[in-house]
């Protein structure tokens, strides 16, 4: 048995595009958050690529600077850098965080926001409110604590605070909170990661009480995992 799935592979190219690109790109993919080196085997069961094949495009990626060998595998090379530094240089998080904010407003009707850590405090950096008249009033710009929230327990949870409430948002990647910070008011929040699967911030919807549903942990955290997919990081990195 293979140790690592196999991915379908593609049978023909993309329209108009090239089978052999679209295989070598397979292999690019294939590395996942905390990758080093993968061995011949290794990057053959995870893309479904017969080994002639991918030891074929693998020496084409080396020569173009994608890959490094090392040892008896391949390891991302300085070209990934350098890329990574052109698309950061040219990217603006609003323009992917806030489609998402919106479509959460939207199919839950409450207030959805991005949170991120500044200091021992939690800044909201991107907000979009509920269309409801019963709806806390937080704006872009404030700052709330870290300690409290959902959000900033999310916060809290992905810099190493110990304890049972921060082990199980570790885990389950979400959490769903009742006056945590302001009476009346609850939160719901999950991590959003980025390529480098470091931690950007706690996508977030905040509700009165009197409208909390468990329906609303499942639809941030799903937003939470679409944001940090459209910024690169993984899907493993949500279990």
């Amino acid at each position: 048995m293979p140790r690592y799935q196999t991915r379908q592979l593609p049978q023909a190219a993309a329209e108009g595009g090239v089978a052999a690109v679209d295989r070598a790109l397979l292999l690019l993919k294939a590395f996942r958050q905390g990758d080093g080196v993968l061995t011949l085997t290794e990057l053959a069961a995870r893309t479904g690529l017969v080994k002639s094949t991918a030891l074929r495009l693998l020496a084409s990626l080396v020569h173009a600077g994608f890959l490094q060998k090392r040892g008896q595998g391949y390891a991302l090379s300085s070209e990934i850098s350098r890329l990574q530094a052109v698309y950061a240089a040219s990217f603006s998080l609003g323009e992917v965080v806030m489609p998402i904010l919106r479509r959460l407003s939207v199919e839950t009707q409450e207030s959805a926001a991005l949170h991120v850590r500044q200091g021992e405090q939690r800044l909201c950096l991107y907000r979009v409110d509920s269309p409801q008249p019963l709806r806390d009033h937080g704006r872009v710009g404030d700052l709330f604590p870290l300690d409290r929230g959902s959000g900033g327990r999310v916060l809290m949870a992905f810099s190493g605070a110990e304890g049972e409430i921060y082990d199980r948002i570790r885990r389950d990647k979400s959490i769903m909170v009742s006056a945590d910070r302001v009476p009346d008011l609850a939160g719901a929040s999950s991590p959003v990661f980025d390529a480098a699967g470091q931690l950007v911030g706690a996508l977030t919807l905040i509700m009165p009480m009197t409208r909390r549903h468990p329906s609303h942990q499942v639809a941030v955290r799903e937003a939470a995992l679409e944001l940090t997919l459209r910024l690169g990081g993984s899907p493993h990195l949500f279990g």
